[in-house]
């Protein structure tokens, strides 16, 4: 299983989470540097927050990333560079996936 380092570290709530959940295609075709600069970008997006992703060796994932608001949400979701990798996930590197947004009201951990 591969993850992202760390967990992501977020203010107190409300906040909200985008749970983008995949099953991968077969090979690679790109897909690793694609991932590597959605992070990127999408951590220089005004009000992110942070992500957090694994992947099992079956090909099954989850992604969660953590906005202020829906009105962040959005304008990741338009983001040209963004809208490019999306098609390319639709046309070859996802079998099956699903996103959902939820408001985050608690949150609690170990420390």
């Amino acid at each position: 299983m591969s993850t992202y380092p760390g967990l992501a570290r977020t203010p107190e709530p409300p906040y909200y989470a985008v749970i983008f959940t995949s099953r991968r295609t077969p090979g690679e075709a790109g897909y690793d540097a694609m991932a590597a600069r959605m992070v990127e970008l999408g951590s220089k997006q005004e009000g992110f927050l942070g992500i957090e992703s694994a992947r099992g060796t079956d090909g099954t994932g989850i992604t969660v990333s953590y906005w202020r608001d829906e009105t962040s949400i959005q304008a990741w979701k338009r983001d040209t560079e963004h809208q490019k990798a999306q098609r390319g996930g639709q046309q070859a590197w996802y079998a099956d996936y699903t996103v959902r947004v939820a408001k985050v009201e608690r949150a609690y951990g170990k420390e």
